[in-house]
């Protein structure tokens, strides 16, 4: 099981060796490393010097700054912006989806594009998001994106419409999700030095339902990988694209 891929092709290709299949729970895109930032839709753009300083505002929480900056390095390519960004994702798309196995579960992330994802998802490929599988006779429930931040990302929901997805899902064993639930010690990035956004629907159909595991990712140095919500085990199954490692669940 892998999350927040954003952009590794090489260690995704080889996720899956030995196990029945692997689950993707999204974030398959790489805009900006906040880690190196030299790699990324921005940097190849706009250069590490303009991305050092959007990186530095974004973690001062001074995102009208962020936005400002960003807007006046858009403005001077002289190209629309939406056509730059889908040129660029599709490109690491055809990568990503190329590397995964047979069979492959996956959902969006808050940074995906979904609408994109049908014509890059093969056959061995399944795209699920507030739906339920069966796999290895335990019922898996996906529900992908994120919620809405200053941040903008491209998939961000509603609450409300987020919780009918998790609604939608209702009782399973594994509850697959982009997000985690809306506890601190799961959702506070000790390197970010901010809070991402949880759940909290997420939070209360754990503690209604209890499934045997919450899995998840998103954020991606988490101050609890793993923790207990009643009978629940709740894991960040972590961030790959700076680990390169899977995290196996065995049943």
């Amino acid at each position: 099981m892998v999350s927040d891929v954003h952009g590794n092709a090489r260690d995704l290709a080889r996720a899956g060796e030995g196990a029945d299949a692997l689950i993707c729970l999204g974030d398959l895109v790489l805009f900006m490393d906040y880690a190196d930032h030299s790699r990324g839709i921005f940097p190849d753009l706009f250069g590490v010097e303009n991305t050092d300083r959007i990186v530095e505002l974004r973690t001062a929480r001074r995102f009208e700054e962020a936005r400002e900056f960003g807007a006046r390095l858009w403005a001077q390519i002289g190209s629309d912006r939406r056509t730059v960004i889908e040129k660029a994702v599709r490109k690491q798309y055809a990568e990503m989806f190329a590397a995964f196995p047979t069979p492959t579960y996956a959902t969006y992330g808050n940074v995906d594009m979904p609408p994109l994802w049908p014509e890059y998802a093969g056959p061995g490929t399944m795209v699920l998001d507030g739906e339920r599988v069966e796999i290895g006779g335990w019922v898996f429930g996906f529900v992908g994106g994120g919620l809405r931040t200053p941040m903008r990302t491209p998939y961000e929901i509603g609450d409300e419409e987020y919780a009918a997805k998790i609604e939608a899902v209702g009782e399973v064993d594994v509850l697959c999700t982009h997000i985690p639930p809306e506890v601190p010690e799961l959702v506070y990035d000790t390197v970010a030095r901010r809070f991402e956004r949880g759940s909290r629907a997420l939070l209360e159909a754990i503690r209604r339902t209890r499934p045997r595991y919450s899995l998840f990712g998103h954020v991606h140095q988490p101050l609890a990988r793993r923790m207990r919500i009643g009978a629940t085990e709740c894991v960040n199954v972590g961030h790959f694209a700076g680990s390169g490692k899977p995290w196996v669940l065995e049943w």
